[in-house]
């Protein structure tokens, strides 16, 4: 035997690790586009990884003042920090430093958004009911992590952009009422801007969160391996089988070359796409303010809560509460709050207690739909609201109209949208018609008497009416579990 066998054997002699090994190779995985979304989440954050060890290399996490000499002539002779020192000589001065820096920060975008949509999928056709609710739970706390994660990444420059999100952040803690000041001073070691903000944040972001997150990513991976995966409706599919690509070598290869293809699209991002010039905010100024400004796409819709809120403040037993505790403590809690339980909050309406493994299409769920895109309607008015400097400068409105006008569509837009996308789903679900499918529709087809009759172009569809339908192509050989 080489050494290589010999090693295997002595391993396998005392761990079973070969019959492992072969049964996690023979896993199928369903052969469907949307099971992809997650792995991209997976593979932007192998992409933050790598790029963050090398932006660890040159940052520089203290909020000590000293005076710029570096490559940014604008700049020379100013006061800044030696964390905003550190991003300006990384973005100038080291080589490869710019790329590599946005090339971090356009992947922490895709991998929320991978999240968020791949969050989308799992409530849409029904994969968080039973026995997966704790995956579910996980997913969610993921991208709770996900969100924490960018967005004490993106307050690390110092720079005056980040600085307000950071001040807002601030301002949001201190609503908590009776915990909230010693929250403040927990988190931010003192009244903003203290000097300690900038080494917290880089102790959160380098080393408290990816812990809790590289945790969870392992935990999520080793359920989806030890249950049975989900998959849509379709012919030879039942609730006892997974029917799709083994593992080794189909899903394999297909796997790493979504690795390289996201890999390659997040390198031309942080070569071709500038994003987060700071050097055109300045360092941050507790006196000034950027306009237009807005913080990335996953925290604009929490900037937008609190520009669409009114002023309602109050005090109850000599404590004051405050205005921005609506928009960003208690409307962030229910909704967050809703969308954890909402396996058990539909089992307890829907009474189904049944083990689910194949999938809704989301007409089939018509109300869990319409409720979902409801939902998605008020985060993406809050969203809109976060930019409504911009939109009233694109559209020569003034901000008080459009900020008038998207409260209107917050309140009145849900149920809109909500009864909308329920009477199409019911629609849907009635005449059982695939609109997006190029073979939507029937076709007329001769008889062998001579006539003619009616069949759906959609082969899954064939044998529901009256009329004979033909037999469908045989399907391409696939692996079966």
């Amino acid at each position: 035997m080489t050494m290589l066998e010999t090693t295997i054997k002595y391993v396998d002699e005392r761990l079973g690790a070969a019959s492992l090994a072969r049964k996690t190779l023979r896993k199928v995985f369903p052969d469907h586009w949307t099971f992809l979304l997650g792995e991209i989440a997976l593979f932007s954050l192998v992409v933050l990884v790598f790029t963050g060890l090398f932006l660890t290399l040159f940052y520089t996490p203290d909020a000590r003042l000293l005076t710029y000499q570096g490559a940014y002539t604008p700049l020379h002779g100013q006061q800044v920090s030696a964390a905003y020192n550190s991003v300006l000589r990384l973005s100038f001065e080291v080589r490869a430093g710019l790329i590599m820096r946005q090339t971090h920060h356009w992947a922490a975008l895709v991998f929320v958004a991978a999240i968020v949509v791949h969050l989308c999928r799992i409530f849409f056709t029904g994969a968080f009911r039973r026995p997966r609710e704790l995956n579910w739970l996980i997913g969610f706390v993921l991208l709770l992590l996900a969100m924490g994660e960018g967005f004490t990444g993106y307050s690390l420059p110092d720079d005056l952009l980040s600085g307000i999100g950071l001040r807002i952040a601030y301002s949001v803690v201190l609503a908590i009422p009776l915990i909230g000041t010693w929250v403040a001073f927990l988190l931010f070691g003192g009244e903003f801007p203290a000097p300690d903000i900038i080494s917290r944040l880089f102790v959160f972001h380098v080393m408290l969160l990816p812990a809790l997150l590289f945790a969870l990513v392992g935990l999520h991976l080793a359920i989806l391996v030890l249950q049975k995966h989900t998959q849509f409706p379709g012919p030879g599919r039942t609730e006892r089988n997974v029917v799709g690509k083994r593992l080794w070598p189909e899903q394999t290869f297909k796997s790493v070359s979504l690795l390289l293809f996201t890999t390659a699209i997040l390198a031309a991002l942080g070569g071709l796409a500038q994003i987060n010039p700071i050097w055109q905010y300045g360092p941050y100024e507790p006196f000034n303010v950027t306009s237009p400004a807005q913080p990335d796409w996953y925290i604009g819709w929490l900037d937008g809560a609190l520009r669409l809120a009114g002023p309602w403040s109050f005090k109850i037993f000599g404590y004051t509460i405050s205005e921005v505790i609506w928009p960003g403590v208690v409307f962030p809690g229910v909704a967050f709050g809703i969308l954890a339980l909402w396996p058990w909050v539909e089992r307890r309406f829907s009474r189904d207690r049944a083990e689910h493994h194949l999938l809704d299409r989301p007409r089939d769920a018509p109300l869990r739909t319409a409720l979902g895109m409801a939902g998605l309607w008020m985060f993406f008015v809050m969203f809109l609201e976060g930019g409504n400097d911009i939109l009233g400068v694109l559209l020569d409105v003034s901000v008080e109209a459009i900020t008038r006008a998207l409260q209107v569509a917050f309140v009145v837009g849900p149920v809109l949208v909500g009864l909308a996308t329920y009477a199409i789903c019911r629609s849907l679900k009635t005449s059982r018609l695939h609109p997006a499918r190029p073979s939507a529709g029937l076709a007329l087809r001769r008889t062998h008497s001579g006539g003619y009759e009616t069949v759906p172009l959609d082969p899954t569809l064939e044998g529901d009416g009256a009329r004979p339908a033909a037999t469908p192509e045989p399907a391409a050989p696939e692996a079966y579990r």
